[in-house]
Protein backbone atom coordinates (compact mmCIF):
# COMPACT_ATOMS: atom_id res chain seq x y z
CA UNK A 1 0.00 0.00 0.00
CA UNK A 2 1.13 3.52 -0.53
CA UNK A 3 1.95 5.78 1.93
CA UNK A 4 -0.99 8.17 0.44
CA UNK A 5 -3.28 5.71 0.26
CA UNK A 6 -3.44 5.11 4.30
CA UNK A 7 -6.17 5.92 6.46
CA UNK A 8 -6.44 9.52 7.47
CA UNK A 9 -6.19 8.76 11.35
CA UNK A 10 -2.36 7.08 10.41
CA UNK A 11 -1.67 9.83 8.12
CA UNK A 12 -3.14 12.16 11.14
CA UNK A 13 -0.80 9.90 13.75
CA UNK A 14 2.08 10.09 11.79
CA UNK A 15 1.91 13.74 11.29
CA UNK A 16 1.66 14.20 15.68
CA UNK A 17 4.89 11.79 15.63
CA UNK A 18 6.72 14.33 13.51
CA UNK A 19 9.51 15.62 15.56
CA UNK A 20 10.16 19.01 14.27
CA UNK A 21 7.46 22.18 12.78
CA UNK A 22 10.11 21.63 9.63
CA UNK A 23 8.90 18.22 9.30
CA UNK A 24 5.26 19.02 9.79
CA UNK A 25 5.42 21.76 7.05
CA UNK A 26 7.12 19.04 5.19
CA UNK A 27 5.06 16.59 4.83
CA UNK A 28 1.69 18.75 4.75
CA UNK A 29 3.19 19.78 1.51
CA UNK A 30 3.68 16.57 -0.52
CA UNK A 31 0.09 16.38 -2.29
CA UNK A 32 -3.56 18.11 -1.98
CA UNK A 33 -4.98 15.07 0.46
CA UNK A 34 -1.98 15.49 3.21
CA UNK A 35 -2.61 19.08 3.07
CA UNK A 36 -6.10 18.72 3.95
CA UNK A 37 -5.54 16.80 6.79
CA UNK A 38 -3.02 18.94 7.85
CA UNK A 39 -5.63 22.12 7.99
CA UNK A 40 -8.67 20.47 10.07
CA UNK A 41 -9.31 20.98 13.31
CA UNK A 42 -5.72 19.20 14.48
CA UNK A 43 -3.90 21.72 13.08
CA UNK A 44 -3.14 23.33 16.17
CA UNK A 45 -2.61 20.27 18.30
CA UNK A 46 -0.03 18.71 15.37
CA UNK A 47 2.09 21.83 15.28
CA UNK A 48 2.08 21.89 19.48
CA UNK A 49 3.06 18.35 19.52
CA UNK A 50 6.37 18.73 16.98
CA UNK A 51 6.85 22.17 18.70
CA UNK A 52 6.98 20.57 22.10
CA UNK A 53 9.14 17.68 20.15
CA UNK A 54 11.84 20.44 19.36
CA UNK A 55 11.93 23.13 21.33
CA UNK A 56 10.34 21.61 24.81
CA UNK A 57 9.84 21.77 27.52
CA UNK A 58 6.96 24.50 25.99
CA UNK A 59 6.17 25.57 29.35
CA UNK A 60 9.49 27.07 30.78
CA UNK A 61 9.41 28.42 26.77
CA UNK A 62 6.07 29.99 27.82
CA UNK A 63 6.98 31.50 30.55
CA UNK A 64 10.15 33.28 29.12
CA UNK A 65 7.51 34.64 26.24
CA UNK A 66 4.77 35.73 28.61
CA UNK A 67 6.91 37.41 31.00
CA UNK A 68 5.58 41.28 31.81
CA UNK A 69 6.04 43.23 35.23
CA UNK A 70 2.57 42.86 36.24
CA UNK A 71 3.08 39.99 37.85
CA UNK A 72 5.98 38.05 40.03
CA UNK A 73 8.19 35.87 37.75
CA UNK A 74 7.79 33.11 39.97
CA UNK A 75 3.75 32.58 39.40
CA UNK A 76 3.03 29.77 36.41
CA UNK A 77 1.38 31.02 33.72
CA UNK A 78 -0.60 29.38 31.51
CA UNK A 79 -1.73 30.74 27.90
CA UNK A 80 -3.50 28.87 24.60
CA UNK A 81 -1.72 27.86 22.06
CA UNK A 82 -1.87 29.62 18.87
CA UNK A 83 0.28 30.56 15.73
CA UNK A 84 1.36 33.72 16.51
CA UNK A 85 2.85 32.38 19.82
CA UNK A 86 4.48 29.29 17.74
CA UNK A 87 6.84 32.06 15.47
CA UNK A 88 7.52 33.43 19.07
CA UNK A 89 8.83 29.58 20.49
CA UNK A 90 10.46 29.19 17.20
CA UNK A 91 13.04 32.29 17.35
CA UNK A 92 13.50 30.99 20.91
CA UNK A 93 13.76 27.83 20.59
CA UNK A 94 16.27 27.88 18.11
CA UNK A 95 18.49 29.87 20.11
CA UNK A 96 18.15 27.59 22.51
CA UNK A 97 19.22 25.06 20.59
CA UNK A 98 22.41 26.73 19.23
CA UNK A 99 23.08 26.84 22.89
CA UNK A 100 22.38 22.67 22.85
CA UNK A 101 24.94 22.03 19.67
CA UNK A 102 27.89 24.89 21.22
CA UNK A 103 27.23 22.88 25.00
CA UNK A 104 29.89 19.86 24.30
CA UNK A 105 32.84 22.47 23.58
CA UNK A 106 32.16 24.79 26.68
CA UNK A 107 31.26 22.07 28.72
CA UNK A 108 34.72 19.94 28.16
CA UNK A 109 36.61 22.74 26.61
CA UNK A 110 39.26 21.71 28.70
CA UNK A 111 39.25 17.78 29.26
CA UNK A 112 38.39 17.48 25.64
CA UNK A 113 38.85 13.70 25.80
CA UNK A 114 35.30 13.39 27.72
CA UNK A 115 33.44 15.49 25.15
CA UNK A 116 30.71 13.70 22.78
CA UNK A 117 27.38 14.04 21.73
CA UNK A 118 24.82 15.21 23.44
CA UNK A 119 21.36 12.87 24.09
CA UNK A 120 18.00 13.84 23.11
CA UNK A 121 17.28 13.96 27.28
CA UNK A 122 20.21 15.99 27.96
CA UNK A 123 19.36 18.82 25.11
CA UNK A 124 15.81 18.94 26.94
CA UNK A 125 17.27 19.50 30.24
CA UNK A 126 19.59 22.38 28.78
CA UNK A 127 17.19 23.62 26.92
CA UNK A 128 14.66 24.11 30.35
CA UNK A 129 17.54 25.23 32.10
CA UNK A 130 18.56 28.01 29.17
CA UNK A 131 14.60 28.80 29.36
CA UNK A 132 14.91 29.47 33.41
CA UNK A 133 17.73 30.76 33.18
CA UNK A 134 16.47 33.35 30.39
CA UNK A 135 13.17 33.83 32.66
CA UNK A 136 15.51 35.03 35.39
CA UNK A 137 17.56 37.74 32.87
CA UNK A 138 14.56 39.12 32.23
CA UNK A 139 12.81 39.40 35.46
CA UNK A 140 15.35 40.67 37.64
CA UNK A 141 18.30 42.28 35.48
CA UNK A 142 16.84 45.74 33.85
CA UNK A 143 16.44 48.88 34.88
CA UNK A 144 14.12 48.31 37.90
CA UNK A 145 16.88 46.20 39.54
CA UNK A 146 20.09 48.85 39.79
CA UNK A 147 22.95 47.91 41.94
CA UNK A 148 21.94 50.21 44.93
CA UNK A 149 19.01 47.32 45.72
CA UNK A 150 20.67 43.76 44.52
CA UNK A 151 21.99 43.30 48.56
CA UNK A 152 18.70 44.19 49.93
CA UNK A 153 17.11 41.09 51.94
CA UNK A 154 13.43 42.22 50.48
CA UNK A 155 14.86 41.95 46.66
CA UNK A 156 16.83 38.90 47.52
CA UNK A 157 13.79 37.21 48.74
CA UNK A 158 11.85 38.07 45.18
CA UNK A 159 14.51 36.54 43.35
CA UNK A 160 14.72 33.43 45.26
CA UNK A 161 10.50 33.31 44.99
CA UNK A 162 11.66 32.35 41.30
CA UNK A 163 14.65 29.80 42.02
CA UNK A 164 11.72 27.95 44.85
CA UNK A 165 9.83 26.59 42.21
CA UNK A 166 12.49 24.07 41.46
CA UNK A 167 14.09 21.55 42.64
CA UNK A 168 17.80 21.48 44.15
CA UNK A 169 19.15 19.31 41.33
CA UNK A 170 17.16 21.51 38.36
CA UNK A 171 18.99 23.92 39.76
CA UNK A 172 22.20 22.19 39.13
CA UNK A 173 21.33 21.91 35.55
CA UNK A 174 20.24 25.86 35.35
CA UNK A 175 23.93 26.73 37.08
CA UNK A 176 25.71 24.04 34.77
CA UNK A 177 23.69 26.45 31.54
CA UNK A 178 25.35 29.18 33.60
CA UNK A 179 29.11 28.37 33.37
CA UNK A 180 28.62 27.83 29.78
CA UNK A 181 27.19 31.13 28.99
CA UNK A 182 29.97 32.63 31.04
CA UNK A 183 32.66 30.38 28.99
CA UNK A 184 30.98 32.17 25.79
CA UNK A 185 31.19 35.26 27.65
CA UNK A 186 34.62 35.30 28.79
CA UNK A 187 36.39 33.42 25.60
CA UNK A 188 34.50 35.32 23.04
CA UNK A 189 32.10 37.89 23.78
CA UNK A 190 34.56 39.67 25.87
CA UNK A 191 37.92 38.20 26.29
CA UNK A 192 40.74 39.05 28.53
CA UNK A 193 44.27 40.58 27.71
CA UNK A 194 45.41 37.36 27.99
CA UNK A 195 42.98 35.42 25.69
CA UNK A 196 43.80 38.03 22.98
CA UNK A 197 47.59 37.41 23.56
CA UNK A 198 47.22 33.66 23.43
CA UNK A 199 45.06 33.40 20.73
CA UNK A 200 46.93 36.11 18.62
CA UNK A 201 50.13 33.94 18.97
CA UNK A 202 48.35 30.54 18.04
CA UNK A 203 47.50 32.48 14.73
CA UNK A 204 50.75 34.41 13.81
CA UNK A 205 53.57 32.09 15.37
CA UNK A 206 55.82 33.88 13.36
CA UNK A 207 55.02 37.77 13.98
CA UNK A 208 56.79 39.86 15.91
CA UNK A 209 54.24 42.49 17.02
CA UNK A 210 53.78 43.84 19.97
CA UNK A 211 49.75 44.10 21.18
CA UNK A 212 48.93 47.10 22.96
CA UNK A 213 46.27 46.39 25.55
CA UNK A 214 44.18 49.31 26.84
CA UNK A 215 44.97 49.54 30.32
CA UNK A 216 42.23 51.98 30.86
CA UNK A 217 38.67 51.41 31.74
CA UNK A 218 37.17 49.34 29.52
CA UNK A 219 33.56 51.21 29.39
CA UNK A 220 33.92 54.25 27.48
CA UNK A 221 32.75 57.51 28.74
CA UNK A 222 29.55 58.81 27.33
CA UNK A 223 29.90 60.51 24.27
CA UNK A 224 27.10 61.78 21.77
CA UNK A 225 26.63 58.95 19.23
CA UNK A 226 23.54 57.27 17.44
CA UNK A 227 21.96 54.38 18.89
CA UNK A 228 23.50 51.49 18.25
CA UNK A 229 21.95 48.05 16.53
CA UNK A 230 19.81 46.31 18.76
CA UNK A 231 18.28 43.28 17.05
CA UNK A 232 15.72 42.72 20.20
CA UNK A 233 14.12 46.16 19.71
CA UNK A 234 14.78 47.20 16.06
CA UNK A 235 13.87 45.78 13.13
CA UNK A 236 17.25 46.14 10.86
CA UNK A 237 18.19 43.38 8.65
CA UNK A 238 22.03 43.98 8.72
CA UNK A 239 24.82 45.40 10.83
CA UNK A 240 26.45 47.71 8.24
CA UNK A 241 26.12 51.51 9.16
CA UNK A 242 24.89 50.69 13.03
CA UNK A 243 28.22 50.60 14.76
CA UNK A 244 29.73 53.73 13.55
CA UNK A 245 32.54 53.44 16.13
CA UNK A 246 34.20 50.29 14.32
CA UNK A 247 37.35 50.09 12.01
CA UNK A 248 37.02 51.29 8.38
CA UNK A 249 37.63 47.52 6.55
CA UNK A 250 34.93 45.36 5.55
CA UNK A 251 32.51 44.42 8.37
CA UNK A 252 32.24 40.74 6.52
CA UNK A 253 35.70 40.28 7.16
CA UNK A 254 36.04 41.95 10.95
CA UNK A 255 37.56 39.74 13.33
CA UNK A 256 39.46 40.62 16.69
CA UNK A 257 42.78 39.11 15.13
CA UNK A 258 42.91 41.01 11.65
CA UNK A 259 46.18 42.21 10.90
CA UNK A 260 45.41 45.72 9.78
CA UNK A 261 46.76 49.04 9.66
CA UNK A 262 43.37 50.40 11.32
CA UNK A 263 42.78 47.67 13.60
CA UNK A 264 44.83 47.13 17.10
CA UNK A 265 44.26 43.57 17.94
CA UNK A 266 45.91 44.39 21.68
CA UNK A 267 42.96 47.11 22.22
CA UNK A 268 40.46 44.55 21.46
CA UNK A 269 41.10 42.80 24.98
CA UNK A 270 39.00 44.04 28.21
CA UNK A 271 41.09 43.76 30.76
CA UNK A 272 43.43 41.21 33.27
CA UNK A 273 42.35 38.92 36.16
CA UNK A 274 39.55 41.75 38.12
CA UNK A 275 39.02 44.10 35.21
CA UNK A 276 38.50 41.71 33.45
CA UNK A 277 36.28 39.53 35.76
CA UNK A 278 33.86 42.62 36.95
CA UNK A 279 33.04 42.86 32.63
CA UNK A 280 32.06 39.53 32.60
CA UNK A 281 29.66 39.55 35.48
CA UNK A 282 27.86 42.71 33.80
CA UNK A 283 27.80 41.12 30.52
CA UNK A 284 26.41 38.20 32.15
CA UNK A 285 23.45 40.25 33.18
CA UNK A 286 22.25 39.66 29.24
CA UNK A 287 19.88 36.94 28.34
CA UNK A 288 21.18 33.78 26.43
CA UNK A 289 19.53 35.16 23.04
CA UNK A 290 21.88 38.54 23.30
CA UNK A 291 24.65 36.74 24.15
CA UNK A 292 24.61 34.49 21.55
CA UNK A 293 23.48 37.29 18.93
CA UNK A 294 26.70 39.36 20.62
CA UNK A 295 28.93 36.09 19.90
CA UNK A 296 27.59 35.61 16.39
CA UNK A 297 27.28 39.17 14.67
CA UNK A 298 29.64 41.47 16.99
CA UNK A 299 33.11 40.29 16.66
CA UNK A 300 34.99 43.56 17.62
CA UNK A 301 34.81 44.82 21.30
CA UNK A 302 33.41 48.46 19.74
CA UNK A 303 30.43 46.98 18.69
CA UNK A 304 29.44 45.39 21.82
CA UNK A 305 30.36 48.26 23.82
CA UNK A 306 28.03 50.55 21.51
CA UNK A 307 25.34 47.75 21.97
CA UNK A 308 26.14 47.97 25.92
CA UNK A 309 25.98 51.48 25.94
CA UNK A 310 22.78 51.78 24.36
CA UNK A 311 21.00 49.36 26.94
CA UNK A 312 21.68 52.71 29.36
CA UNK A 313 23.60 53.45 32.69
CA UNK A 314 22.10 50.89 34.98
CA UNK A 315 24.04 48.32 33.10
CA UNK A 316 27.61 49.32 33.93
CA UNK A 317 29.04 48.42 36.88
CA UNK A 318 26.46 46.10 38.00
CA UNK A 319 27.01 42.49 37.82
CA UNK A 320 24.73 39.73 37.45
CA UNK A 321 22.71 38.39 40.89
CA UNK A 322 22.04 34.37 39.87
CA UNK A 323 24.78 32.91 40.92
CA UNK A 324 24.08 35.29 44.85
CA UNK A 325 20.86 34.04 44.52
CA UNK A 326 21.08 30.35 43.81
CA UNK A 327 23.52 30.04 46.98
CA UNK A 328 20.78 32.21 49.22
CA UNK A 329 18.69 29.69 47.88
CA UNK A 330 20.69 26.46 48.68
CA UNK A 331 21.56 27.55 52.15
CA UNK A 332 17.80 28.50 53.27
CA UNK A 333 17.50 24.27 51.85
CA UNK A 334 20.73 23.47 54.05
CA UNK A 335 22.42 22.54 51.03
CA UNK A 336 26.33 22.83 51.49
CA UNK A 337 27.56 25.19 48.93
CA UNK A 338 30.64 24.12 48.48
CA UNK A 339 29.64 20.36 48.03
CA UNK A 340 27.04 21.58 45.33
CA UNK A 341 29.53 23.74 43.65
CA UNK A 342 32.30 20.37 43.43
CA UNK A 343 29.38 18.20 42.22
CA UNK A 344 28.64 20.47 39.73
CA UNK A 345 32.44 20.91 38.57
CA UNK A 346 32.66 16.74 38.74
CA UNK A 347 29.90 16.06 36.38
CA UNK A 348 27.87 14.85 39.23
CA UNK A 349 25.08 17.11 39.29
CA UNK A 350 24.05 19.40 36.24
CA UNK A 351 22.94 18.79 32.33
CA UNK A 352 24.97 15.93 31.44
CA UNK A 353 26.19 13.47 34.37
Amino acid sequence: MLFEDLATELVTHVLLSCTSVIDVLALSSTCRRFRNIYTSSRKLAILEQAAEAQFGPLQDLIQVLTHNASQPAHVIRSVPFSLALLKQMVRAGRTAEKWCDMYPFKKWKYNFELRRLMTSEERYRLRRAVYRLWLYSRAFHNREHPREFRTSKLVIQKRAGLLHNWSTEELAEIADAHNVLREVVHGNVCPSNGTIARKFKKRYPDNEHSLLFNIHLNYPPPAPAPPSYNPFTTHHNTLSGHFNNTPTYSMRNASKYSLHPNHEVGAEGWGDDIPHYYVVEDMLKLDPEQIMWLKENAPLKGMVEMYVRGLGDWFENNGETWVQTLEWVLDERGVDVAEFMSALANNELGVAV
